[in-house]
């Protein structure tokens, strides 16, 4: 039988660690400027001509981002483990939707967002879903809050400068 009921306080846990590893990147961009900010990828270009993630998906960006997402697990009473694995696999889904947006034309953070937040906030409750105790419902009910936070909240961090478009 599958469990339909909703757990907040889990739901509630996942979206901290999503703000995360997700808020992570941007904030040590604007900290740091262009320090530091070797792209992932090294510039390199696929045969189709686009970069392979992007001058935005950075090392420091990672770096940031397994580091706090690991600080914001234990102040939850999560393992160190489950918030480097929960960065990991949002750094991941991140990297593999600007992995498709390039494949598919698009240009570096441009809007495209179900690319954009399917993979980053999916992989992460998905994999982790036993350790924070996320339910099937769970799950979905974190990609839907996500995909609407970010809608709308995007152009509200663009108005305070934390992002560079209101998208």
């Amino acid at each position: 039988m599958i469990n339909v009921s909703l757990c907040p306080a889990c739901i509630a846990q996942t979206l901290v660690l999503l703000l995360g590893a997700n808020g992570a990147p941007i904030l040590i961009r604007d900290v740091l400027k262009e320090r530091f900010n070797m792209p992932v990828d090294m510039g390199k270009r696929m045969q189709d001509g686009y970069p392979l993630f992007g001058r935005s998906k950075t090392w420091c960006g990672i770096i940031a981002s397994l580091v706090i997402t690991a600080l914001a697990a234990l102040a939850m009473n999560l393992s160190l483990f489950t918030g480097v694995l929960f960065s990991l696999t949002a750094m991941s889904g991140d990297l593999l939707s600007s992995f498709i947006k390039r494949r598919l034309g698009y240009s570096e953070s441009s809007r495209a967002r179900p690319i954009d937040v399917i993979p980053e906030s999916f992989l992460p409750a998905l994999a982790l879903h036993l350790q924070i105790g996320l339910g099937w419902m769970d799950i979905l009910a974190v990609g839907v809050i996500f995909f609407l936070a970010q809608f709308f909240l995007s152009p509200v961090l663009y108005r305070l400068r934390l992002k560079n478009r209101p998208y």
